[in-house]
């Protein structure tokens, strides 16, 4: 069998499901999302999405990504914002990323994110997103795209839970 690689292709109601099972591992091995959400599907669906892409390898779905409006507690929109004298409406937020842990190294993170910053991009929209500090494979992957760092900021996420977050802007 002749090997291919990975497929980005934008997500269908019928992946969701699919999806919140490679997000489940991802959450076991890596711990993200940090708190795993009470309704996941509803989490990787959110109201102001532009769009959500998959990715396939060998045929199965192993990775996600999301883009989106500014929504309560993202942190980047704001910052860039401020840097870039302009409006947090024209900002998106690259959410949702993540990559099933028996399909790294294929490059299948960087394809994800770059299909999320071409669909902003095409939209007129500067691409942000924030991460948390001890999630240093993906900040890595960030830094390694050529997205800057615009600081890392402590946000409350509950009353016993204060967590350290980088928020990063895509490279121009």
């Amino acid at each position: 069998m002749e090997w291919s690689g990975p497929r980005i292709r934008p997500r269908a109601n019928g992946d969701v499901e699919k999806c919140v099972r490679v997000l489940a591992e991802v959450h076991r091995r890596d711990s993200y999302p940090v708190n795993w959400p009470g309704q996941p599907h509803e989490w990787l669906s959110q109201a102001s999405l532009f769009g959500a892409w998959v990715a396939e390898l060998g045929g199965r779905l192993v990775g996600h990504v999301s883009l989106s409006r500014s929504g309560e507690g993202d942190l980047a929109p704001g910052l860039w914002s401020e840097r870039s004298g302009t409006s947090e409406d024209l900002t998106a937020v690259v959410s949702r990323l993540f990559v099933a842990p028996q399909a790294r190294g294929h490059g299948i993170g960087a394809l994800l994110i770059g299909q999320a910053v071409e669909e902003a991009r095409r939209r007129g929209l500067h691409p942000v997103l924030d991460v948390v500090v001890s999630d240093t494979a993906a900040a890595a992957l960030y830094e390694r795209l050529g997205w800057e760092l615009m600081a890392t900021v402590e946000q409350r996420w509950s009353p016993s839970q204060l967590v350290a977050i980088h928020c990063y802007a895509a490279g121009s």
